[in-house]
């Protein structure tokens, strides 16, 4: 059977799932009547939230059409974010093609821009699917050169920008080579994938090696390590053996399970050659970017190395006066457990114990990698104190070194001056200015990345969402120095108690609020922005004094600004040194670190001193 490795990349809600559920269907991998669950690509719920894949997924599909030899199609999912920008270098070593889905009135997005920069940095040609071209705000020509542009910004060679396109609906299951078509099969998208996309073309008589691309955990078999075999034979049973990228030995071990996909499924082979994507068991130390071989192997195979962490934050049990209202999994060795998890199969991301008490250090890729993490132990019923992200230094031949990112920023034409001047005060140097076609400007710096926390929002706001962000590690670099943080003190409840409107209404000349009237509130706890750079400490319990019977109903009148409600990463991104975010399956607080006035103002007499 003939073998076909692609990846495909496609904003949230531009028809993947459906599109790849039709491919399924009419392959014949599912039966009609078959009740199918989008579980295939963006299945997990924060996937789908925020418009991002998070996972790597691998699927299957076989195919015979008219007069054509047996296919296997082997399709691949890929994250589109620079904090898991390494992992798609990966995932892009493993096949041969890719297939960018784009919708017929929306055209790309920001996040498939990312991964088609890869794609077309490592050789791959595309196959662009314009779907949905039966909306009736379709514009599929427009949306095809917007698709052509955006491969000449990315410096596509000529044999990329000359790419197939097809028109698709994925709801209805047909696509065409002509943009008029509105009925009939994905045969054509059939043909093209396999007319289009080179086969492996590796030797299956060589000694067997493979890549480990993604690593996952069974609580039966433990590690399982999936990847394309890029040479020879693999049976189950074979003695194997794992080397890192500078061909250390890791360890030596037997394959005690091999999965081939079989459509959504992982199922159990006793075989597979060069070409094929599997999924290994049976070994307790290798990770990814480990190539894994027979006990000869010494040479490995050419990878991408795993990107150091540049950015840590505290992880630490919540003691805040509310602690275990809201979750269930509370205790700091619940949480070191499923830190370690965590870490286990999620390479980018390393655990240690802080000094603090109940408390470890994560280290990871980036705010979105980690706030990820967070976001889904929230979800789970954990409840935890994180403390503002600080980045990793080390020392280097001239003293202390910190992580440099390289960040390219596509901007209209009008807030390129905007976007210089921020980046100019976050010690940021631009290293490169280039128009980019309609109206935009290209900007490209090299920026540490402690001046990038929290930047990407104020990024938004001012290109007015129309700016688009890569950034992606560079080196570790030279000290820049102080960068300024919030220029805004805080206003901190003195009380224990339920906010008033009374007091917020007087509360709200002084700054920003960030509760309602009626929310719990405790000694400690930030409740709003202060106008001014000091902090501030406020009474926002405090009720009228109802001298007077005639103005007791008053409080009803009071007309409050709403408050500024804040993300997970946009509280991390906004805290200071000494505060604390509250994460809570129900709720998103900010704190300081020490409750108690006295207490603070100890602490900061220690920092003034030290």
């Amino acid at each position: 059977m003939q073998l076909r490795n692609v990846a495909i990349i496609a904003h949230v809600d531009h028809g993947k799932t459906t599109l790849v559920d039709q491919l399924f269907r009419q392959s014949g991998t599912f039966r009609d009547n078959q009740r199918v669950e989008e579980r295939a690509m963006d299945s997990n719920e924060l996937e789908k939230e925020r418009g991002i894949t998070i996972l790597a997924k691998c699927t299957s599909i076989e195919w015979q059409g008219e007069g054509r030899e047996p296919m296997r199609i082997n399709i691949v999912d890929t994250p589109g974010h620079a904090d898991f920008g390494a992992e798609v270098e990966r995932i892009l070593s493993m096949v041969d093609g890719v297939i960018l889905l784009v919708d017929a009135a929306e055209g790309p997005m920001p996040q498939t821009k990312f991964v088609c920069q890869k794609a077309l940095g490592l050789g791959l040609r595309p196959i662009v699917v314009v779907n949905k071209i039966d909306r009736p705000d379709a514009r599929e020509a427009e949306v095809l050169d917007e698709v052509f542009e955006l491969f000449l910004t990315l410096d596509a060679n000529d044999n990329q920008l000359d790419f197939p396109a097809l028109y698709a609906s994925g709801r209805s299951g047909y696509a065409s080579t002509d943009p008029a078509a509105r009925e009939g099969d994905l045969t054509p998208l059939f043909e093209t994938i396999v007319d289009h996309v080179p086969a492996p073309g590796l030797d299956k008589d060589a000694e067997f090696k493979m890549l480990a691309t993604l690593l996952d955990r069974d609580n039966f078999l433990g590690r399982i390590l999936t990847g394309r075999i890029e040479q020879g034979t693999l049976k189950v049973g074979d003695p194997i053996k794992a080397i890192d990228v500078h061909g250390n030995k890791v360890e030596e071990g037997r394959l005690s399970k091999l999965f081939a996909f079989r459509g959504l499924e992982r199922v159990p082979v006793e075989q597979a050659e060069a070409g094929d994507i599997v999924a290994i068991a049976g070994l307790e130390k290798a990770t990814v970017s480990n190539t894994i071989g027979t006990p000869n192997t010494v040479e490995p195979v050419p990878a991408s190395e795993i990107d150091p962490p540049t950015l840590s934050m505290t992880f630490a049990v919540n003691d805040s006066p509310f602690a275990g209202q809201d979750g269930d999994k509370v205790q700091s060795r619940v949480i070191r457990d499923r830190l370690e998890r965590e870490a286990e199969t999620n390479v980018a991301i390393r655990v240690s114990e802080s000094a603090e008490k109940d408390a470890f250090e994560v280290a990871g890729r980036g705010e979105l990698q980690l706030g990820v993490l967070i976001e889904n132990m929230r979800r789970e019923g954990f409840e935890l104190s994180i403390s503002r992200p600080r980045v990793l230094f080390r020392d280097g031949p001239d003293g202390k070194e910190e992580p440099y990112e390289t960040v390219v920023v596509d901007v209209d034409d009008d807030y390129s001056g905007t976007v210089i001047d921020k980046m100019a005060l976050r010690k940021a140097e631009m290293t490169d200015m280039r128009p980019s076609g309609s109206g935009k400007t290209r900007l490209t710096f090299s920026a540490p990345s402690r001046g990038l926390i929290g930047y990407h929002g104020e990024f938004l706001s001012d290109t007015r969402g129309t700016g688009i962000m890569n950034r992606v590690f560079e080196k570790y670099g030279p000290h820049k120095g102080k960068i300024e943080g919030r220029a805004n003190g805080a206003m901190i409840s003195m009380e224990k108690g339920d906010a008033v409107a009374y007091a917020l209404n007087a509360l709200e000349d002084r700054g920003i609020l960030f509760v309602s009237p009626g929310e719990p509130l405790y000694q400690g706890m930030v409740i709003g922005e202060n106008a001014k750079p000091q902090d501030l400490e406020v009474n926002a319990q405090k009720s009228k004094q109802l001298t007077n019977f005639r103005a007791s109903g008053k409080d009803e009148g009071i007309r409050l600004t709403p408050p500024r409600r804040m993300t997970l990463e946009q509280a991390i991104a906004y805290i200071q040194d000494d505060e604390l975010v509250e994460v809570t399956p129900g709720a998103i607080r900010i704190r300081k670190r020490h409750l108690d006035p006295h207490e603070r103002k100890k602490a900061s007499k220690r920092l003034e001193n030290a």
